[in-house]
């Protein structure tokens, strides 16, 4: 089983200098307002400016269009961030800057870059003939290149630039969304390929809550770096080597001396074979003995043990497959046992480099910060988490050829991958985090599911809740409330047993996904079925519906979408389209920070706030009927798209009619 907290990152390649230029950083809060005069303009100009000039337009006929990689590819922060770059270099090119670029949230522009001040605390005193932040903030905003992304821009306070973007080049990003399709949104990033180690229960073992972050937090990030076309290696490092297996195999031989022709019938319930096993273990002395030398003859090659082996491991696969069937969670297998060969030679290289040190009988690395060394081989000789955990890594880098190595498990294991990395950097296998290179690991850290009585969730009988139940209860649930919803609005006669069975489906697994990934993973958060399968508030049922009604007004309306896709055009006149038509080319970004600093919870807040700007939108703006209705129409369109998007990278099923 993967050991189960914050991220801890360890970054041998540079990162590309594309991240330099887009990544954006927080330094000075929200968008500040300006009395300033705005600068009307039909585009961006690439004039250069040095000195403390007020705020002018130049013609955009006069200056060559900025490069169309500047302009295309990535979300529309990137673009902004890589225009901004460009003049950035023409404003202080003695200056080697990153551009610093935000979303503003106020009337006042809808983007913002913010290096003035930290630009100015680098030229002050150098002969420059800046006065002060607001002139290079002036010059930075003159000196954008010539586009066509930008309407507008104003100078506030001490150099914050204001960018408004135009509302023709918006509508036109979204139609292009529609006829190209949603992945020509979606975000560039500086990895190519990385490995996510997710879910990773142990064998013999049934899956239960605790697997559940785990499992979809680790699918959630996968979908996402998969959207932003990164190859994305899924791994489930099953816990399918160690001292149990001498234990169950044992237990096997002797209760059922012919178990070969038994077959899974001499092991039944998994479970309860574990337990009976497991009891045996605890209060037979000589039965304990014997498990353990099972052990050694299992890591020994003996075929009968090893036959055995992969039997238990068949049945245990078996009920994972079934869970992750439920969830639609595609996982490659390579569990503990894959990497033990590799053990020794990994093992005999960080020996040979003095970093493995005898003590108290075992064997172990001594990493700087912490009291207690990484232990390496055990006083018995034996391999443990550390060892396996370093061959894998070792693999990952070598054989995989992976740049990003993230794993995803519970908080409590921050200490064992804090060290674990840190031996890794020590080897040389890891560049220092400072250096912002690949390759770099992370681990995912998550909270506790728990109860309504605060404690970690389990059931009655104090056991750990089996996941695959859970699942089947909301399931259950959700059908209920599905069919006492529709015979109350006298609908049921509309609805097969078929559509009842698979959109109760949708909505119960897709509500309790959605339950645990709105929140922030580092948090406990408490499992409730009521408050999960609710329609009100910032839910999946909730969403759902949202989803299925502007599918619903699309329908009502008679009108060809997918004609309108081509032939019609988006207008952004009144402000609540132009509100959500900003919204919506805001997805990329979205998707980018959530991949950038690992947290799904960034997508869910998105997709909440992208259904009630939606809602103020449909309010205000008359859709069906009115002479903006082939436009309004796909807005709706747009919108159901984006929505239905975020579903997917969510895990979760759309529904079409609720």
């Amino acid at each position: 089983m993967r050991a189960f907290t914050a991220a801890a990152t360890a970054v041998a390649a540079p990162y590309p200098a594309r991240l330099l230029l887009v990544s954006a950083r927080p330094r000075f809060g929200h968008c500040r307002a300006s009395s300033s005069a705005r600068l009307l303009r039909s585009s961006c100009y690439a004039s250069t400016t040095m000195g403390d000039e007020t705020s002018t337009s130049t013609s955009a006929q006069a200056h060559e269009p900025a490069p169309l990689a500047v302009q295309g590819a990535g979300s529309v922060k990137q673009q902004i961030s890589n225009l901004a770059a460009l003049s950035l270099r023409a404003t202080v090119p003695e200056v080697d800057v990153e551009p610093v670029v935000e979303v503003c949230t106020t009337k006042f522009g809808d983007y913002q870059c913010n290096n003035a001040m930290g630009l100015w605390s680098k030229v002050k005193g150098s002969g420059t003939s800046f006065k002060n932040p607001n002139a290079i903030g002036q010059a930075i905003a003159k000196n954008l290149p010539a586009c066509d992304v930008i309407e507008s821009t104003s100078v506030a306070g001490p150099g914050f630039v204001n960018i408004s973007l135009s509302n023709s080049w918006v509508a036109k990003r979204i139609q292009d969304m529609l006829v190209n399709g949603i992945k020509t949104w979606a975000p560039v990033l500086p990895v190519k390929r990385l490995v996510l180690d997710f879910s990773s229960p142990n064998i013999a073992k049934e899956m239960h809550v605790g697997h559940l972050r785990s499992t979809i937090i680790g699918d959630t990030l996968a979908r996402m770096f998969e959207f932003s076309n990164v190859d994305v290696l899924r791994r489930n490092h099953v816990g399918d080597w160690g001292t149990q297996f001498g234990m169950l195999i044992e237990f096997l031989f002797e209760k059922f001396p012919e178990w070969e022709e038994l077959g899974s019938q001499a092991i039944g319930d998994l479970q309860l074979f574990y337990k009976a096993s497991k009891e045996k273990f605890d209060n037979d002395a000589e039965f304990k003995d014997r498990a353990q030398q099972a052990v050694v003859r299992l890591q020994g090659g003996d075929e009968k043990y090893r036959s055995a082996w992969k039997k238990i491991c068949e049945i245990s696969r078996n009920e994972f497959d079934q869970v992750y069937k439920l969830l639609d969670v595609q996982l490659e297998e390579k569990g503990e046992s894959f990497y033990n060969p590799y053990i020794p030679q990994v093992l005999e290289g960080l020996s040979n480099q003095g970093f493995i040190k005898e003590s108290e009988g075992a064997r172990v690395i001594f990493i700087e910060g912490h009291k207690i060394p990484l232990i390496v081989v055990k006083r018995d000789g034996g391999f443990n988490y550390a060892s396996t955990d370093l061959a894998a890594l070792w693999y990952r880098l070598n054989v995989e050829k992976a740049e990003w190595i993230i794993y995803v498990t519970d908080v409590g294991q921050q200490q064992h991958f804090d060290m674990f990395f840190k031996a890794a950097r020590m080897a040389g296998w890891l560049p220092d985090p400072k250096e912002k290179k690949f390759p770099k690991t992370s681990h995912v850290g998550f909270g506790l599911v728990l109860g309504a009585d605060g404690k970690r969730f389990r059931t009655r009988s104090t056991e750990v809740v089996r996941l695959g139940d859970l699942l089947d209860e909301a399931k259950s649930r959700s059908k209920s409330e599905l069919v006492q919803r529709l015979k109350d609005n006298g609908k049921i006669v509309d609805w097969t047993e078929e559509e009842l069975e698979k959109t109760s489906k949708a909505v119960g697994y897709g509500a309790v996904k959605y339950a645990d990934l709105k929140n922030n993973r580092l948090t406990n958060y408490t499992f409730s079925f009521d408050q999960m399968l609710s329609d009100k508030g910032n839910t999946a049922v909730y969403l759902q519906y949202a989803h299925a009604r502007i599918c619903s007004i699309i329908r009502k309306s008679n009108m060809d979408v997918e004609e309108l896709k081509m032939n019609g055009k988006i207008s952004l006149d009144h402000p609540d389209e132009r509100v959500l038509g900003l919204y919506l080319i805001r997805f990329a970004e979205v998707v980018e920070d959530a991949c950038t600093n690992l947290l799904p919870n960034v997508l869910c807040e998105y997709l909440y706030n992208l259904s009630e700007m939606f809602t103020r939108f449909y309010t205000n703006c008359q859709v069906v009927g009115s002479p903006e209705e082939p436009s309004r129409l796909l807005l709706c369109e747009a919108t159901a798209v984006v929505m239905r998007q975020c579903f997917q990278l969510l895990g979760i099923t759309p529904v079409y009619k609720l």
